[in-house]
């Protein structure tokens, strides 16, 4: 088990512009801010969608099987802010419903286009969180 504590930091709340990239826009906050450890949410509606889904089999993740090029609202947005690579990076999964309130989810990846979308990071103090690739499951995990 991985166990640590923090305190809470910073509180920031944004709306994110038309037609931005959600994750992309995301990370820029985080990176703007230099975010070290943190937690995220958000709700809006999206222009389209693109989920990544992880394969434990080959331990690779697909990316070209969710996508979406309809209008939809977020039904759930949460992830993590941690250091990777040395800077930092979000971690995110959405669920989102089409007009007749069907849900799809997965890993937010780069190509999800924001229609409205309203974020709150709340950053936490402490010992950075820095993610690097687990030997076992192969995904970039907290060490």
């Amino acid at each position: 088990m991985y166990l640590k504590q923090y305190e809470q930091g910073r509180t920031f709340i944004a709306k994110l512009n038309y037609e931005s990239d959600l994750l992309e826009e995301i990370n820029k906050i985080c990176i703007s801010e230099n975010i070290k450890a943190g937690s995220i949410s958000a709700i809006g509606a999206i222009s389209s969608l693109k989920l990544g889904f992880f394969d434990q089999v080959t331990k690779e993740y697909l990316y070209t099987t969710y996508t979406y090029d309809e209008p939809m609202e977020i039904v759930s947005c949460s992830g993590n802010v941690s250091l990777k690579d040395g800077k930092p990076f979000c971690h995110l999964h959405l669920i989102a419903s089409d007009r007749k309130g069907k849900c799809i989810g997965g890993h937010l990846t780069n190509g999800t286009a924001v229609y409205a979308c309203e974020v709150i990071i709340q950053e936490y103090l402490g010992e950075d969180l820095i993610r690097d690739t687990d030997e076992q499951t192969k995904l970039t995990l907290w060490k």
